[in-house]
């Protein structure tokens, strides 16, 4: 059979490894780190750590929005607000654009969703509870900041568990009821062939870069709290 006659994929890449696993290992992380503050974790050590590791999930799957595959990577899913109008305009009358990566209101609620767990994760590094929980870059704040960020780290629990809850249903309620399982794609990488408007298949992120990008990641976060005079390890 020749090259012209050979049948078409039935599936595409969609996600790279390094993306899929930064993904689902931050969602492990950020359960953890609710479930150790009811479940035995005396002065929060464990959830400290946890912390810790989600920043640099975080801090890698920052760079890898530069240097990853092509749908990890900012400039193909962060869009302009007339693209997320039209993206809204389609699903509204029926007939949504399909997207291989994220879509123009995905990738927004996305970046949404990293920065809010972020600056959880921030806002704990210089949190305490003035009795046994005392973040790591407690040593060198003032008692202002501490109280400052003591009280914000419990706000944004409260934003974080809510915007999580939106973000599961509504990958749920796609994967179901959409062209696309969504939840599936994330966890093999990827989808059906067919007609997307971002190009098809995705290219994947160099194994080199991706290692590269985890110890940079891992440096940043430790030695960037050992340099400002912080505590790194709990």
């Amino acid at each position: 059979m020749s090259a012209i006659d050979s049948p078409a994929p039935a599936v595409v890449l969609a996600w790279d490894l390094p993306t899929r696993i930064a993904k689902w290992l931050l969602a492990t992380l950020v359960g953890l780190a609710f479930a150790s503050k009811y479940f035995g974790d005396v002065g929060l050590v464990w959830h400290q750590w946890n912390g810790l590791a989600i920043l640099v999930v975080l801090v890698f799957r920052l760079l890898w929005g530069f240097v990853g595959g092509s749908t990890a990577r900012f400039a193909d899913f962060l869009r302009g607000p007339g693209a997320a109008v039209s993206y809204v305009t389609s699903l509204l009358r029926g007939r949504p654009q399909h997207f291989l990566g994220h879509s123009p209101l995905g990738g927004w609620a996305t970046l949404a969703l990293l920065a809010l767990v972020g600056t959880q994760a921030l806002t704990g590094l210089f949190a305490s509870d003035d009795i046994i929980v005392y973040g790591p870059m407690t040593p060198v704040a003032s008692d202002e900041t501490i109280a400052a960020a003591s009280a914000w780290h419990q706000r944004i629990y409260v934003y974080l568990l809510a915007l999580l809850g939106l973000h599961v249903l509504v990958n749920f309620v796609y994967s179901l009821f959409g062209r696309d399982n969504l939840i599936r794609a994330m966890v093999s990488g990827r989808k059906r062939a067919g007609t997307y408007a971002d190009p098809v298949p995705a290219t994947p992120g160099s194994v080199a870069w991706a290692l590269a990008c985890l110890v940079v990641a891992i440096v940043v976060v430790f030695g960037g709290i050992a340099l400002a005079g912080g505590d790194p390890f709990p």
